[in-house]
């Protein structure tokens, strides 16, 4: 699994052809490879709105190919390829337009994501005439700009609710391979990222056991765990975390949490409890506000009655809204108030959702169904838990073609 953090890289490996052609891999800055793909998919001509928008997603589209290690996870030397069926163009060698060149030194550390995730938006983008997407239009964000949008409006009406990372920090690409093969009796962080992985995996492979108790301990449920993982994927069952078994399993969380993809389920850690201790209320701040805003914002992706909300942990009037409105669909007195029984019948219905949709991914969006059954007996049981935020099946399919080189 990928770092928590993600940076900007100083270099980036491009490999000039499709992922398994026999082509050439050329390394250059980062900054310099947004330069190259900017001047080859935009027109310099362009409102400097619709500039900013493209490469702001070309950016972020990058970083997510080095963040997830897309092809280095698969044992590919390279981080993104040239071929727009893949990734996005770029044209070894090429100059450079001035303007592009200056509002990249600008913007080359600047990032989207969704609000509440940590992986930069895979911002998939055509150019919306000979070629469409879910992504950002390139000549259609021209158009918005020519109508007055300034650069954020123009990604948002694209990409939905993303916020802008500024200035994020730079460095030299790093493997998520800790280094050495974890095993019984080693403990750690590295050790904490196995069993979040193997407990999101399980979600999708229910032959593969949960970890009861993510505790950073490589004991015997760890042990028992990473062994069925393996013999489900094919690699030599000794139950030791080696190279191989680690990019087995950063690959597959990869695909089970669409990391890689535009309608990413994101990724989040919590490490704390998700039991409520006392009562909040308009007015509280603080770690369980936002939990409770979060399980709130995903159950309004599924739930109409009620209305999204910011996860920023505070308890405004819009956080009560929204309670109230939970508590209406679930048959609570609406109060505004979330006692214990408020809460658990929003974990519950949370923890539904996580349990259920993710099993079923054609089945999105997940919009009226209400989850019965009994809650889990470990309820609010203290975990690292990934937890994410729905999104609609991805369709595949679509490729972008050969773009001319624009005048110069």
């Amino acid at each position: 699994m990928p770092s928590i953090t993600p940076y900007i890289p100083q270099n980036i490996t491009v490999h000039l052809g499709t992922p398994s052609s026999d082509a050439e891999n050329v390394t250059v800055s980062f900054s310099d490879y947004v330069k190259n793909v900017a001047s080859s998919e935009i027109y310099p001509t362009w409102d400097e709105s619709a500039l900013r928008a493209n490469i702001l997603a070309i950016v972020s589209f990058a970083l997510n190919r080095v963040y997830t290690e897309f092809y280095r996870s698969r044992g590919y030397d390279f981080d993104i390829t040239n071929s727009t069926a893949y990734d996005q163009f770029f044209v070894n060698g090429r100059s450079f337009f001035s303007n592009i060149s200056q509002l990249v030194d600008e913007l080359f550390n600047d990032y989207l994501r969704r609000p509440g995730f940590v992986e930069p938006l895979a911002a998939k983008f055509c150019n919306g005439t000979t070629v469409t997407c879910e992504g950002l239009s390139q000549w259609g964000s021209e158009n918005l700009a020519q109508q007055g949008y300034n650069s954020v409006q123009i990604i948002r009406s694209y990409y939905g609710n993303v916020e802008i990372v500024n200035d994020a920090p730079v460095a030299g690409i790093t493997s998520s391979y800790p280094g050495r093969p974890l095993r019984r009796g080693t403990s750690g962080p590295s050790v904490v990222t196995t069993q979040v992985m193997l407990n999101r995996i399980s979600q999708s492979y229910p032959a593969i056991p949960k970890i009861p108790s993510v505790d950073g301990i490589f004991g015997a449920q760890t042990e028992a765990s990473v062994r069925k993982f393996q013999e489900v994927f094919n690699l030599e069952p000794d139950g030791i975390v080696g190279k191989a078994t680690w990019y087995a399993l950063v690959r597959l969380y990869i695909a089970v949490t669409r990391m890689a993809e535009l309608h990413s389920q994101g990724q989040r850690f919590y490490t704390n409890s998700w039991a409520l201790t006392d009562p909040i209320n308009q007015g509280d701040r603080g770690v369980k506000v936002e939990h409770l805003q979060y399980m709130l914002r995903v159950l309004a992706e599924y739930i109409p009655e009620i209305p999204p909300i910011a996860v920023d942990g505070i308890f405004g009037p819009a956080t009560r809204n929204a309670v109230i409105a939970a508590q209406g669909r679930f048959g609570l007195p609406q109060t505004g108030i979330v006692n214990f029984q408020t809460w658990d019948e929003i974990y519950d219905q949370f923890s539904g959702i996580e349990n259920t949709s993710w099993r079923n991914p054609e089945d999105f969006p997940y919009t009226n169904a209400l989850i019965t059954g009994t809650p889990p007996r470990n309820r609010h049981a203290r975990t690292t838990t990934l937890t994410q935020f729905p999104g609609n099946a991805l369709r595949t399919g679509n490729q972008d073609p050969v773009r001319q080189e624009a005048p110069r």
